[in-house]
């Protein structure tokens, strides 16, 4: 029997020192402030405050913290410093975690352990936004009047830029400032590292990606002004002074347009902006020379705070004792406060000792001054620290730090193996060495993610590589860094890591230079393609192609490759124009003469693209027939089933709409999504979704408009399903649904749907796209009679031809001069109709040419009513031959409206209801309630 009252879950707690620790949350809290520490290290601690003062045994740890998982004895280390790192209380640690050389860990401090019934602590508001910031490397130490001082700027000021040397801890204050900032302003947050960018063109991306918004385009930038506009959000960008310019003007832009959102930034010079507020960071403070400290005073200054609490790190159980202070604050002195040079000499307080630490600085950094220094003697005092600390490694450490360098963002220990593996020993020397470059701070990881991360600071990074330089063995290494990028993303393809980026751009830039190796920046463009397409950079990827393309003599393997590149990012950002397809012949040639079946499928594919939507049912029908053998013999069903689609979609412009029909619902019947990681797929749209949009359109062109709206519903939520093509999307929106819905007379309907395409534009903008919307909008504009809408129209029109867009041209001129009919100017709609037309006429896109036909005969009814008449039978007949009974019905309103004019409606009526009967569906569309009032004008 079931008690009333079932026993509560019961929840262990632990508390120790000012910490509180509940493992069922995942939670520690140091006097109640929630910390920010990875999964592993929590479990790692549960571990260990569940037998307070015994030994635990690195084996135990792995089991209960990797279970099933084989891992290196150096991630364990990573997360033990991590967690040593959280139970810090001010300047100074307290021993928590004892290491026992050889056997393992213990926890050391005192622990209280209470079982409460399980209820979970709230945690405040900013804890998730708090989570999107990154973990700071270390403990913030003496910077809360520098905060403070912070908090209260912001209050007044929407820009606040952090300004210091190299090293003096600007990005640590930032990271504390803006978590302390968002918890008292609930505001939403964004962090962005420029460190990794490699010029000023890429800033605007990389915002924009932190954001959540995808660009393509020059158009990116106010895509993303439109996005921020919306929000309430600091906006935090990190290391800005290689892209100082850029930042400047990409600041003002968002103070200006964006009121609700205010930036942050740190660099080693401001941005010389209207309403900037500089703080000029100072250093950490330290004693002066005559003072005579105890180590609990001399603790009181930051800069002693910071040496020590990193040098426990470094050395456990050191802690500062008064005949260390005088060597102590010499050192913090001679270091000017400035936190990474101190940082930097307490990791060798296990080497050397307090005393002779000093002594070695004396002897190591002549540039180190008494007295104030300018920035760039600040710099080069940084650069020395670096130096001297470089100097103290063994080799290997040195060649690895070096090495490691190379790369631009953070990477993972299997892509440092894979690099640096035959630069030393072997690949156990490389994972022992990040694990010590690590401890020595010269390397910070990110444990926050279920990988862990390593990253050189930007100023580390840049000390290295004047190494490389001075040890002549930069374009060496440069050489090898590229091609170890290229055998990376060949082996990830699609899944290639996106941080890795702007380290193909640069190895690109280096390839392509006189110094470079143009055979190795052919292949990595090769190897990058995938990439590209997938971070949607359609535009990058064909600069990119074309500039391997005019490198010099090619392989016909490289030539076929990097034209199927092109054709497929170039029909992303253009959709099927007829570069494309002159492209894909190229690409059939290269494959037929080298028997690629695969290029072959691909090729031929493109070329049926291409004719699909220029209507030419034959040449579409006949590249089938030899895509299909060849897919047949591949088993590659899905390419078969897709082929079926363009099949249909070629007989809809060409004006069979019956066929069409057949085919495209034959191919939903057996569709299967495609492997993602087939050549087929990677540039494809949804199939079923771009199948369901085609299928509308000729659903209602039959007269079936119930039908018609129910599949194109269909087509626009498998789109919105599938977050890896937002093209296909863009396409059921842009291609059927909003046409349709204006053919419909459903301008409300439309009106969701251009607002459903902007929002998709502001997080994927590309250049045809957003003119495809704007002609879009001067289309509803248009219709609903605004002033501007049809200047807008025409310009949009215009703007379309010249990008060379051709999909619904004729059907976007016959739009045009109908609506400049309707406003009078009947000539400028004449000239717009017989261009329209001539492109119907001259091609095998007939799907509309009924219509081109009757809004002509409108043009003309004033003028000559005898040809009108002529017009609307022709566009009614040719309809009919087409099953296009929604253009019949359009072409019998219009007879019969210019009969009635006449009082002459006996023929035409009848043909009316002749075409009126065989409707079954719509009945509250705008076309049948216009037949329907004639006809009962006619009965009355």
């Amino acid at each position: 029997m079931t008690p009333d009252n079932p026993t509560p879950t019961v929840e262990r707690e632990y508390f120790f020192g000012p910490f509180h620790f509940i493992p069922g949350q995942q939670l520690l809290l140091c006097e109640d402030a929630p910390l920010r520490v990875g999964g592993r290290a929590l479990a790692i601690l549960e571990v260990l405050v569940e037998q307070p003062g015994e030994i635990v045994s690195k084996p135990a740890l792995f089991a209960r913290v990797w279970p099933r998982t084989v891992v290196e004895e150096s991630n364990l280390k990573v997360h033990i410093a991590a967690l040593r790192r959280a139970l810090t209380d001010g300047g100074g640690e307290n021993q928590y975690i004892a290491t026992v050389s050889g056997r393992g860990y213990r926890f050391v401090a005192p622990v209280i352990q209470q079982n409460k019934a399980a209820s979970p602590l709230p945690v405040p508001a900013c804890w998730e936004e708090r989570n999107k910031l990154p973990l700071p490397s270390s403990r913030l130490v003496g910077r809360a009047a520098n905060v403070a001082a912070l908090l209260r700027i912001m209050e007044q000021s929407r820009l606040v830029s952090i300004v210091g040397a190299g090293g003096i801890g600007k990005s640590t204050l930032m990271l504390q400032l803006a978590e302390t900032y968002i918890a008292q302003a609930g505001v939403e947050v964004c962090f962005v590292d420029l460190a990794p960018l490699s010029g000023p063109e890429f800033l605007t991306g990389a915002v924009a990606t932190a954001l959540g918004v995808s660009i393509h385009s020059g158009d990116g930038l106010q895509a993303m002004l439109a996005n921020l506009r919306e929000r309430r959000l600091l906006l935090v960008l990190d290391s800005c002074e290689h892209v100082i310019d850029a930042v400047a003007m990409l600041v003002c832009s968002i103070t200006a347009e964006a009121p609700g959102a205010m930036v942050l930034t740190t660099s080693r010079e401001p941005l010389r902006v209207a309403g900037e507020h500089v703080y000029r960071l100072p250093p950490l403070e330290y004693p002066a020379p005559e003072e005579e400290l105890t180590a609990g005073q001399a603790l009181e200054y930051p800069a002693i705070a910071l040496f020590v609490l990193r040098a426990s790190q470094s050395l456990e159980g050191y802690q500062l004792t008064d005949a260390d202070v005088p060597a102590v604050a010499e050192i913090c002195r001679r270091l000017e406060g400035i936190a990474l040079a101190i940082e930097l000499a307490a990791t060798r307080i296990d080497a050397f000792g307090a005393q002779e630490l000093a002594a070695r600085l004396d002897e190591r950094f002549l540039l180190l001054k008494r007295g104030r220094r300018s920035p760039i003697e600040r710099h080069r005092s940084l650069d020395s620290a670096l130096d001297w600390s470089y100097e103290l490694l063994p080799e290997n450490e040195r060649i690895l730090l070096c090495a490691l360098s190379l790369f631009s963002d953070s990477f993972t220990l299997e892509a440092a193996t894979a690099f640096c593996a035959q630069l030393i020993e072997d690949g156990i020397s490389v994972i022992d060495g990040v694990a010590n470059l690590v401890h020595k701070s010269l390397l910070s990881v990110d444990i926050g993610g279920p990988r862990v991360h390593y990253r050189l600071l930007d100023t580390t990074r840049a000390h290295a590589r004047e190494k490389l330089e001075l040890r002549g063995e930069m374009a060496a290494m440069q050489r090898r860094y590229v091609e170890f990028l290229r055998v990376s993303l060949e082996r990830a393809g699609a899944d290639s890591d996106a941080r890795c980026l702007d380290d193909v751009r640069k190895g690109l830039l280096w390839a392509f230079s006189p110094e470079g190796d143009a055979a190795l920046g052919v292949a990595l463009t090769i190897a990058a393609v995938p990439l590209w397409m997938r971070l949607l950079l359609p535009e990058e990827c064909c600069r990119s192609v074309e500039r391997a393309l005019l490198s010099g003599p090619l392989s016909e393997r490289d030539e076929m490759r990097l034209r199927a590149a092109m054709a497929t990012a170039t029909l992303y950002a253009l959709g099927p124009v007829a570069t494309t397809h002159e492209t894909w012949i190229r690409v059939l040639e290269l494959a037929d003469a080298q028997g690629d079946a695969k290029y072959q499928q691909l090729a031929l594919w493109g070329m049926a693209v291409y004719r699909s939507y220029c209507g030419d049912a034959g040449a579409v029908s006949e590249l089938a027939k030899r895509f299909s053998a060849i897919a047949a013999k591949n088993g590659d069903h899905a390419a078969l089933v897709g082929m079926e689609r363009l099949v249909g979609t070629a007989l809809h412009y060409a004006g069979d709409q019956h066929a069409a029909r057949r085919h495209l619902e034959a191919m939903l019947r057996q569709y299967s999504a495609p492997l993602g990681s087939s050549l087929m797929a990677r540039f494809q749209l949804n199939q079923r979704s771009a199948a369901l949009a085609t299928l509308a359109e000729v659903l209602w062109l039959q007269g079936c408009p119930d039908q018609a709206t129910q599949a194109i519903q269909a087509a626009l939520q498998e789109a919105r399903s599938d977050s890896s093509h937002p093209e296909s999307l863009m396409n059921a929106i842009s291609g059927a649904a909003f046409p349709l819905a204006v053919q419909l007379g459903d301008f409300a309907a439309a009106e969701v749907l251009l607002e459903e395409l902007s929002r998709c534009l502001a997080m994927h903008a590309q250049t045809l796209w957003e003119t495809l919307r704007n002609c879009l909008e001067a289309t509803l504009g248009a219709l609903r009679g605004e002033p501007a809408g049809l200047a807008l129209l025409h310009a949009s029109v215009k703007q379309l031809q010249a990008a060379g867009y051709r999909m619904q041209l004729t059907s976007q001129l016959g739009l045009l001069a109908s609506i400049l009919g309707d406003q009078g100017q009947h000539d400028a709609g004449l000239a717009l109709i017989e261009e329209a037309l001539a492109l119907c006429e001259a091609g095998a896109a007939r799907w509309n040419h009924a219509e081109l036909l009757r809004i002509k005969g409108t043009l003309l009814e004033k003028r000559d009513p005898a040809l009108a008449e002529q017009l609307y039978r022709r566009a009614h007949g040719l309809a009919r031959q087409q099953g296009a009974l929604s253009w019949e019905l359009r072409a019998a309103n219009s007879l019969a409206w210019l009969k009635a004019l006449q009082c002459n409606r006996a023929d035409s009526i009848e043909l009316l209801r002749d075409v009126f009967s065989r409707f079954s569906e719509g009945f509250d569309t705008a076309d049948l309630r216009t037949a329907r009032g004639l006809l009962d004008r006619a009965s009355a």
